[in-house]
């Protein structure tokens, strides 16, 4: 768990505590999570950070986090098969029976003086949820989605609110049954602006990249998955631009690299924002934070060798936004990249990723404009968050039969879900693909997914 207070908030700002349940999955859920708490700490409210992974019981979490690593890098075919199977039913039986074993934790991590809580992780929206809608939490839960397309698994019953970057975001939402969404825009790092030809020169000389050249940046996020390397040479070898790659923490992959002829190839950077401004453009394969951060950033965006589920869906929707063109044959990159280098198209990509951060986002999505944005004091998500903890506290509603908190004795079938869980994971995951094959055809696909996305 962490806390982000900031006592000296601005006069009249709402006291009080904002508890966030995020995921250490992959760094998009944390990252926005993380932008989100210093948001609400400038407001003067405490905000505390939990890891949903952590609330499931028997280390569970450590197996989803390896789990979902191991399908993305070795079993990708298995995560698209999963992917599809659950995109319109969300959650299944099995899995929320192992979702009813963390709902006690997550009770637990919610002090006395909380006055909202978000998750921006689906499966801590799920159990959110369910505990609002019986009635054992009494604060205003509200789910930020951090991908651009929305899966089944997003959306749950009894959160009051659902908080969406774009319409498009915000329409799939309702579609899945959604009660409440909000288009607020995105939620980045305030570092992250258009460069000046200044910082520009001065980020280049920086990371040791060419003065003149221009460059793509690649990010295949903090895992490093993803066709990355082929994307990189595809690149260099058509003459696109000079590929200028971002490999996280696969420091296997960043060496692969420079052996084969690219030798911008990065490990984890810390100052993501200074090498944005040194690149000309981002190609994406993931369409999570990196893209809205490139948006901030006045970058054109182009999506290429997409990992499977969320990356291929999100491609689709940001493509369909205008957001970012999505590239599916190596033949088109050299033409395409140079449409966003120097035509109209990057021209238009630019206006629509402003729009996201100025206000202008309904005017921009065409037939999506129903969900304009709220007035408010404060933009974006954090000022989602700042109304909803100001509301007031619902009364607790009496425990029933349905509501009452679990007894002892019932632990014996939640450690047995618990372990099925393990079991599926370790089936799929660690056994090869042969067990990954029999795990997805015939119990596994609404358990794997949701818990490794």
């Amino acid at each position: 768990m962490s806390h982000t207070r900031n006592p000296g908030g601005p006069a009249g700002a709402a006291a009080g505590r904002i508890v966030i349940i995020s995921a250490s999955v992959g760094a998009g859920h944390d990252g926005a999570a993380g932008q989100l708490a210093r948001g609400l700490a400038a407001h003067g409210l405490t905000v505390d950070r939990h890891d949903f992974l952590d609330l499931l019981p028997l280390r569970l979490g450590r197996a989803v986090r390896g789990g979902y690593h191991r399908l993305l890098t070795h079993a990708p075919w298995a995560y698209q098969r999963i992917y599809a199977a659950t995109e319109r039913d969300g959650t299944g039986r099995l899995t929320e029976a192992v979702l009813r074993t963390a709902r006690r934790r997550t009770l637990a991590v919610l002090p006395p003086d909380t006055r909202a809580v978000v998750a921006t992780y689906p499966l801590a929206g799920q159990v959110l949820g369910a505990l609002r809608r019986t009635g054992r939490l009494t604060v205003p839960v509200l789910t930020y989605l951090t991908d651009f397309s929305v899966h089944a698994t997003w959306v749950a019953d009894g959160v009051d609110t659902h908080l969406a970057a774009h319409p498009i975001p915000a329409a799939q939402a309702e579609a899945h049954g959604a009660a409440r969404v909000e288009v607020t825009g995105p939620v980045v790092d305030p570092r992250f602006t258009r460069a000046t030809p200044a910082l520009r020169a001065a980020a280049r000389a920086r990371f040791g990249l060419p003065a003149d050249a221009p460059l793509a940046l690649l990010v295949a996020g903090s895992w490093g998955v993803g066709p990355i390397e082929r994307a990189a040479t595809e690149i260099r070898d058509r003459g696109a631009a000079v590929p200028v790659v971002v490999c996280g923490r696969n420091r296997a992959l960043a060496d692969r690299l420079r052996a084969h002829g690219v030798p911008y190839a990065f490990g984890w950077v810390d100052d993501m924002p200074a090498l944005m401004h040194a690149a000309d453009v981002l190609v994406q394969n993931a369409g999570g934070l990196t893209s809205l951060e490139a948006f901030a950033a006045g970058l054109p965006v182009a999506s290429y060798g997409c990992i499977p589920g969320h990356g291929r869906t999100n491609a689709a929707a940001l493509d369909a936004a205008g957001l970012a063109v999505w590239i599916r044959s190596p033949d088109d990159l050299r033409p395409v990249l140079a449409e966003l280098l120097h035509g109209p198209r990057g021209r238009r990509q630019r206006a629509a990723g402003r729009a996201l951060f100025t206000g202008d986002t309904a005017r921009e999505a065409g037939g999506h404009g129903r969900f304009a944005r709220r007035a408010a004091p404060v933009a974006g998500p954090v000022g989602a968050v700042l109304d909803a903890a100001t509301r007031p506290v619902l009364a607790p509603v009496p425990a029933s039969a349905a509501t009452r908190p679990v007894r002892a004795a019932r632990r014996r079938p939640q450690t047995r879900t618990a372990l099925a869980l393990a079991a599926v994971l370790a089936a799929a995951v660690l056994a090869g693909p042969e067990a990954a094959e029999t795990t997805v055809a015939r119990s596994g696909f609404h358990l794997l997914y949701a818990f490794v996305r």
